[in-house]
Order: structure tokens, then sequence, then C-alpha cells
């Protein structure tokens, strides 16, 4: 290979693995839920449009620097996650496992028809003075908003684990994912638990949308396209495996920043559709979830 070929090629994966990273972010609050709770969140996606909106709307408004955007989006995004779960999700009861497929696509369907009202079904996107810059190093160029956001998603991943493994509540959540009566028994409160986790998960998604608002377009649909893609990324790592959903994110996004590169890019999200569905097919418990024998 030439030297013009090789810098293309680690260009490429440099990009790629940026990418990843912000599916990995995407793909985390949604592990995060379905290893705590047992449940897929169907509005995972339209939570992530929240996100992109409310930097749309504080840029429009007031000029406001979108990654600034993200010392509101956060807070938002888990208080909106804690009340629905909460006033919706917990009262489904015994039937949480049917019932909560019907009650996240419900809300997304209200998210999503409710952001068509406010701002419109015209896509729109905000115009930054360092969107269009790189930062070059060894002859690779990278983008520095994409830069940015690989950033912000290693910091709130960072987070997180620092939080589920050197906290109580930390703690706290680790023993309701492995044994809710078992944590109850120890006096700890999964009801409100399982509210703080599913209001993390969607703060993650929204932390999504504000990083990735100065890369993209916005329309009220937009988490469509995304929450495929976490569904992808929690398969490729293992449902609820928490390192594995951020290995599958990386490993999505490579997949998809090669494939555009050297075959086509009117068919990245097949690239990535297709690893899916080789990975249902070869090892259903995900590349880095563990096998369960039954006997």
């Amino acid at each position: 290979m030439d030297q013009v070929a090789v810098t293309a090629f680690f260009q490429t994966l440099v990009q790629g693995l940026l990418t990843g990273g912000l599916y990995a972010l995407i793909g985390t609050g949604l592990s995060l839920i379905f290893g705590v709770m047992k449940i897929i969140n169907f509005a995972h996606g339209d939570f992530l449009a929240i996100g992109m909106f409310i930097t749309l709307a504080l840029f429009k408004a007031f000029n406001l620097d979108p990654y600034l955007s993200l010392l509101v989006a956060a807070p938002i995004g888990f208080s909106l996650g804690y009340v629905i779960q909460r006033f919706v999700l917990a009262r489904l009861g015994d039937r949480l496992g049917e019932g909560s497929l019907l009650a996240t696509l419900g809300l997304g369907l209200i998210i999503s028809n409710t952001l068509l009202l406010g701002f419109g079904a015209q896509p729109q996107s905000i115009n930054v003075p360092y969107a269009i810059n790189t930062f070059k190093f060894a002859g690779v160029q990278v983008s520095v908003s994409l830069l940015i956001a690989g950033l912000g998603t290693v910091l709130a991943i960072s987070a997180l684990n620092l939080v589920l493994y050197r906290t109580e509540l930390g703690r706290a959540i680790r023993a309701t994912a492995q044994n809710p009566l078992g944590a109850e028994l120890q006096g700890v409160k999964t009801s409100n638990i399982q509210a703080i986790v599913f209001g993390v998960g969607v703060s993650f998604a929204a932390i999504a949308g504000v990083l990735l608002m100065p890369l993209l377009y916005t329309f009220p649909t937009v988490g469509e396209n995304y929450v495929t893609k976490a569904f992808i990324v929690t398969v490729l790592g293992g449902l609820g495996n928490l390192p594995g959903a951020i290995a599958g994110g990386l490993v999505l996004g490579v997949i998809e920043s090669l494939g555009a590169f050297y075959v086509s890019n009117n068919y990245r999200d097949a690239y990535g559709l297709i690893a899916f569905l080789l990975v249902l097919l070869l090892r259903p418990e995900g590349l880095f979830g563990k096998t369960v024998k039954r006997v």
C-alpha cells in the first residue's frame, strides 16, 4: 500500500471510531435501561431528537453554543425519564414486559408529533464557526465537531462508570440489575433506582443529540434512524452489557465508515444491518455477551 492509501485508511478508521463512540453513547443508555429494568425503550431515538431540538431552540433564541446546551439538555432528559418511569412505566406492574413495548412506542409517537407541531417538518441545522474546521495529526484530518463529540462521549461514559463502580448509588443499581428481590431485602428501594436508571438512559440519549447537532440537521422523526442503530449496538455487544455496548458502537462505526469508503456511501446504513443479521445468526448472545446453557 502506498502512503496515500495508508493515510486514507487511518483517516477512515479514526472517523469510524469517533462516529462509533456516538453510537456507543446512544447504545449505552438503551443497554443500561435493559440491564436493570429488562425492557426495551422504543422511544430512545425520540429522546435523542429532544436533545437535538433543545440545542436548536437555544441556539436560535439565545445564540447559545451547542455544547453549552448540554447543561440544559442533560438535566431535562434525566427529569423526563425519571417522571416517565415513575408515572407511566411503574404503573404497568406485572405487565411491564409487554406493556413497556406499547408504552414506549406510544411515547415515541407523542414526542415526534409534538416536535412536528412545534418546529415543523423541514430539516433544520445550526451553523457555528468551527463546524467546518478540521484537526490534523500525522496526516489524518478529523472534523473538530466530530472530535469534540468523541471527547464528550468518553467523558460521559467514564462518568457513568465511576458512578456504577465507585459509589453507593452504583452498587444499588448493580444490585437491582442482578437481583431485585435481594436488593429490596438489603434496603434498596428498587422502584426509585429504576426511575433513576431510566432517567440516566434518557439523559444519555439527549446528550448524544446535543453532540450530533453541530454535525447534522434535525427533523421530528430523526430519532427513528438512531434507535435502529442503538438496537444494533446493544445486540452486537450483548443486551444489558455496558462494556459490550461501547465495543458494539465502535464496531458499528468502523464497519459503516470502512464500507462507505471502500464500497459505496449509498449503502452506509446497510453495512451495520448486515453485521447485525450475521451476529444474530452466528452468535445471538452478542459478540461480547455470555452464552447461557439450558439444562
